[in-house]
């Protein structure tokens, strides 16, 4: 059993702060911006409650964050009140937020002048993920740090990977995302054509996923897709973060995104639609409005 905590109890950060508690069996004290939903886990679980990242994070073997974006990575982890301010050397802070690669460097290198370790750990699977502690774990950061984490976050995770060096698990994750927008840009024309085909999308869909088009995207949206649902999963909003963190990567690593930056734009067509907080495979909406 460790003693750890876990900053920023969203619809990911709630429930892999309960799988180390339930399943971990980890002492487990949880920070929130919106105190009342660290007290409300605190009770659910049986854990503690802190008023700051600091303090959450006094005395933790591994400290865990889960929040928005890059600055709201900053504000949790840097200055007085922050993550770092309240650990002890030889501590590893593991931030499993979707940010940029530059920002895991940049926290690596502030991590390594007080004595601490850092890992970039952003997830894959989404809510449900979370929830069933099937996440997949991308990350980057030293050998020994990652060995000495990697049976904490397994209590929440199906695979856990070091991809390389700070900032290999957020590389590692906008690859994820790209592969997910051009596949369900795919996943969303073929629906579309079928339709006007005048084809049984379920059947045709359950004969090709057994095939070299299967996919996730596939066997688990086309059904919602199908009947116009979005209104659940991962949210366009989101998606858009992550793919603009991968324009801005590809911009200064002089990678090619053809495919990306039209999907992102597609994306933004949806956002105007009013569909901000729609899953993302409500690409075929766009096709079909």
């Amino acid at each position: 059993m460790a003693k750890v905590a876990f900053i920023g109890l969203g619809v990911m950060g709630y429930p892999m702060a309960g799988h180390l508690k339930m399943k971990g069996g980890h002492d487990v004290t949880v920070y929130n911006r919106t105190f009342a939903k660290a007290e409300a886990w605190a009770e659910a679980f049986s854990g503690t409650a802190a008023r700051t990242p600091r303090e959450a994070a006094e005395g933790a073997d591994f400290v865990f964050s889960c929040v928005g974006n890059d600055a709201d990575v900053r504000s949790v982890i840097l200055g007085a009140d922050g993550a770092f301010a309240g650990m002890a050397p030889g501590a590893t802070l593991i931030d499993y937020t979707t940010a940029s690669a530059l920002l895991a460097r940049e926290l690596d290198a502030a991590a390594r002048e007080k004595g601490l370790h850092f890992l970039d750990a952003p997830v894959s699977g989404g809510q449900a993920g979370a929830e069933n502690g099937a996440l997949t774990v991308m990350v980057g950061g030293e050998a020994a740090a990652f060995d000495a984490a990697q049976p904490v976050i397994s209590a929440y995770a199906r695979m856990v990977g070091l991809m390389g060096p700070a900032g290999s698990g957020q590389l590692t994750k906008m690859m994820n995302q790209i592969c997910i927008a051009g596949l369900v840009q795919g996943l969303s024309e073929a629906i579309a054509f079928g339709k006007k085909a005048g084809l049984d999308i379920p059947g045709v869909v359950d004969v090709i996923s057994k095939g070299a088009a299967g996919s996730w995207q596939m066997e688990n949206r086309h059904k919602t897709m199908d009947a116009g649902k979005y209104d659940f999963g991962f949210a366009v909003e989101w998606m858009r973060k992550d793919l603009g963190i991968c324009l801005d990567e590809a911009a200064r690593n002089g990678a090619s995104l053809p495919v990306t930056a039209l999907i992102d734009q597609f994306y933004a067509e949806i956002e105007t639609m009013g569909g901000k907080r729609w899953d993302t495979s409500s690409l075929l909406a766009r096709l079909e409005r």
